[in-house]
């Protein structure tokens, strides 16, 4: 664990309230779960709009669009009644995303719901919170089940298979935008893990960033070094951890306009 020194925490601080602000959610895929009021839909729009972030931001945005209005605005509903099944496999929906990737996806999905009623229900019946790393617990059990659903086929599009070393990034992201609740970016709709446990989305302009602001040592973006750089935030916001999210892409995209 790396100690934060005085100057480099007021800018953490500083920039996290800068940027966890109103004005975040327009250009940002959290706009789009942000639409629903039904916790299902929150959920899987979350899910979705995570998996599909990554690349150039406006095409993020213009992916996630086109997606949900093939599922007429309904996420829940086009995944429950079984919509998903007439989607073509080639079917580009974001960049390596295709129809077969997201009918794999939405068929084990659909499992957990038939069985919990929501994800937040089966991260709590699994007990996602007692475990040392909730949020790889979560999604491998997830993983087990969408697997087991497809008829023990794998598919790492939209959850990763390599749990011992994967960073997690989008996952994460869409825990954040689920569980912390302060009611400026993120929706703060579950209950099942408390966000004193939620882990960094890191990805190459956030690891960048941290190493620059002496934050993290590894030089690899994987499953340590998340834990890394989480353990090291906690030492100054122990109960918000990710409230530091905001402050790394803010300095980051400062740096990046250098």
């Amino acid at each position: 664990m790396n100690k934060i020194d005085k100057e480099t925490a007021v800018l953490l601080w500083s920039e996290a309230e800068r940027i966890n602000s109103p004005a975040f959610i327009g250009e940002d895929p959290v706009q789009f779960p942000r639409r629903f009021s039904d916790v299902r839909d929150i959920e899987i729009a979350a899910l979705l709009s995570a998996i599909m972030a990554w690349g150039n931001r406006k095409m993020i945005c213009r992916d996630i669009e086109r997606l949900l209005q093939l599922m007429d605005g309904q996420p829940y509903a086009f995944m429950a009644e079984g919509a998903f099944r007439e989607l073509p496999d080639d079917m580009n929906i974001h960049r390596t995303l295709f129809g077969r990737h997201l009918k794999h996806f939405l068929k084990g999905l659909r499992e957990i719901y038939l069985k919990h009623g929501s994800l937040d229900a089966f991260s709590k019946n699994i007990e996602s919170a007692s475990k040392p790393l909730p949020s790889w617990f979560l999604a491998e059990e997830m993983q087990k089940v969408i697997t087991e659903a497809n008829g023990g086929e794998e598919c790492s599009r939209c959850l990763p298979l390599n749990f011992s070393t994967t960073s997690l990034k989008r996952f994460n992201m869409a825990l954040r935008w689920l569980v912390r609740d302060d009611g400026i970016v993120d929706m703060g709709v579950w209950n099942s893990i408390p966000k004193s446990k939620l882990y960094i989305p890191l990805d190459v302009h956030v690891g960048n960033v941290s190493r620059e602001l002496g934050l993290l040592e590894r030089k690899a973006n994987d499953k340590k070094s998340v834990i890394e750089l989480t353990d090291t935030l906690r030492t100054i916001n122990p109960e918000d951890p990710c409230l530091f999210d905001y402050a790394l892409f803010g300095i980051g995209i400062e740096s990046n306009r250098l």
